[in-house]
């Protein structure tokens, strides 16, 4: 086995313990809202705050991963987020648990930017669609385990005790990681050099900061920027309110929950799909349209579901339809960590950053609008309306973007690569 696909499987393992962490909060929702008192707003603001505080540090610790090597930034990711987990489940009340949660965010952020960074040096330019693929998948199977792991634990012991248990996973993933992996093909013993031939040739100025002058005025970059922050807004959705919603909105009992892995398996069957697909397409249709119609596929049918998901009255059709938008967004997922390393280049770190920052504003600001939705309203509903809205603002946008367009002349590189080797992806 090539060790680029080792180290691929270790950053999956990390993925789903990441979800897994996530999104157990979102499982044992509603018994936490019951617990600690905690109304919709309240458990909006739970949620946003992990994902703003997540936003605000993407950057900084995608940098970091350029500068200093995704080795020793994963590892204490890990490490940090692993805490944070156990200590949710000693929460006493709103606003420690709110507290407990920022500080999570300000932790994990910089894990997919980092996990990005290694993908930029261990894969050549072909793999990447297809690596990223894998690896988002297994964000969905970490989403796919939580309810089954959480809801007979929490039955058996309380929603706490998941909590505690959960927060192991990362420490051990940490141990091995910092003991086996090194930041390049070239720092790692045993290495073939038909491997090494085949991997990313380093450059002398991989570690310098991104040039924000020439990124900022990139109509590129503000079309990735916005098209993230628009699906990630209902993406974070089944992170944060979506058990609370079956619960309370479909009248799915707490044993029902398990049925809200269905979500979650689509999703890493339509991770793998969105990869494979843009491998295959872009040989035969070009770079941009092999990335970016898959893309717009992806929000487009997105939208039609959650539409479609104010409409019915049937709780079974509700959850097939979220399924199903979950599912197409997504599709699109991996093609856009792709983009990002065909227009950011040397930068992945910085580049996936900064798209990820904007995508969890969008996160944020999903959570706690729909909080307040919910509250105004009554009505759930309502807060499906601009989801909706921003999934077609996202789609159009994906026709406005070229990866084959580097953001500044010192990615044209790895950007360029892209382009020349897309016969080969």
């Amino acid at each position: 086995m090539k060790y680029r696909n080792r180290v691929l499987g270790l950053l999956s393992l990390l993925i789903v313990i990441t979800y897994l962490d996530r999104v157990c909060i979102s499982v044992a929702g509603p018994r936490i809202q019951d617990s600690l008192h905690i109304g919709p707003v309240a458990w909006g603001w739970v949620s946003g705050i992990f994902t703003f505080a997540y936003a605000a540090f993407e950057i900084p610790s995608g940098i970091l991963g350029d500068r200093i090597g995704p080795r020793r930034v994963l590892t204490r990711i890990v490490l940090w987020w692993s805490a944070f987990t156990s200590i949710t489940g000693l929460a006493t009340g709103y606003f420690s648990l709110l507290v407990t949660r920022l500080l999570f965010g300000v932790g994990e952020a910089g894990a997919f930017p980092n996990t990005s960074i290694v993908v930029a040096r261990w894969f050549p330019a072909p793999e990447r669609g297809r690596a990223f693929g894998i690896i988002l998948a297994a964000a969905q199977m970490g989403g796919a385990i939580s309810p089954l792991l959480v809801v007979p634990i929490q039955i058996r012991y309380g929603w706490r005790a998941s909590f505690y248990l959960f927060g192991i996973l990362g420490v051990v993933w940490a141990a091995i990681w910092y003991t086996w992996f090194r930041d390049s093909p070239r720092e790692k013993r045993g290495v073939p050099q038909a491997e090494l031939d085949e991997s990313p040739t380093p450059v002398a100025h991989a570690h310098r900061s991104l040039p924000w002058a020439h990124a900022l005025s990139s109509g590129n970059f503000w079309a990735v920027m916005i098209t993230a922050f628009s699906y990630i807004y209902t993406y974070n959705f089944f992170q944060t309110w979506f058990h609370t919603y079956l619960v309370k909105a479909r009248g799915f009992s707490e044993k029902d929950l398990l049925l809200s892995s269905l979500p979650f398996v689509l999703a890493a069957c339509a991770n793998l799909a969105g990869g494979l697909a843009s491998h295959l397409l872009v040989p035969r249709i070009g770079l941009k349209w092999g990335r970016c119609a898959l893309g717009a596929l992806g929000l487009a049918v997105a939208a039609a579901c959650t539409i479609a998901v104010m409409f019915t009255h049937s709780p079974t059709v509700a959850l097939a339809l979220l399924s199903l938008t979950y599912g197409a967004i997504t599709l699109q997922q991996p093609i856009m960590f792709a983009v990002c390393l065909d227009i950011g280049g040397f930068y992945a770190g910085a580049m996936v950053g900064a798209m990820n920052m904007a995508a969890q504003l969008g996160g944020f600001l999903g959570s706690v609008v729909f909080g307040y939705l919910v509250a105004r309203t009554g009505s759930y509903n309502v807060g499906f309306l601009p989801m909706a809205a921003l999934l077609l603002l996202g789609t159009w946008l994906w026709f406005r973007i070229d990866p084959t367009v580097p953001l500044t002349p010192a990615t044209a590189p790895i950007g360029l690569a892209a382009s020349l080797t897309a016969q080969a992806d």
